[in-house]
């Protein structure tokens, strides 16, 4: 599966949008954490180990979405984060499902 955040120069076929979307909330344990090292500065692996395994489950949804509609390709991927409540946040990852020719 071929995935770019940007439009290719193939002869391709529009299969449709897809999308992954998870909703992760923070961990107490974690939260302490996060809060010593913001006192010390640095990276707060915690929440970096968080976003990142949020984001590769919402690209493999958004991945496993494109594979029913038969895409050998996603383009013009995007991914956004919002806060659903305090404590949690929805990461989105999309774009367009293409069948390249060829």
């Amino acid at each position: 599966m071929l995935l770019t955040t940007t439009d290719i120069r193939a002869d391709y076929e529009v299969l449709g949008l897809v999308k992954g979307s998870r909703v992760r909330a923070r961990h107490v344990g974690h939260d302490l954490l996060a809060f010593l090292r913001k006192l010390v500065g640095g990276e707060i692996t915690e929440y970096a180990k968080l976003l990142e395994e949020t984001r590769d489950e919402a690209m493999q949804a958004m991945i496993a979405e494109a594979e029913r509609l038969g895409a050998n390709a996603i383009i013009g991927i995007r991914m956004i984060t919002n806060s659903i409540t305090s404590g949690a946040a929805e990461m989105v990852v999309y774009g367009t499902a293409v069948r390249i020719k060829g």
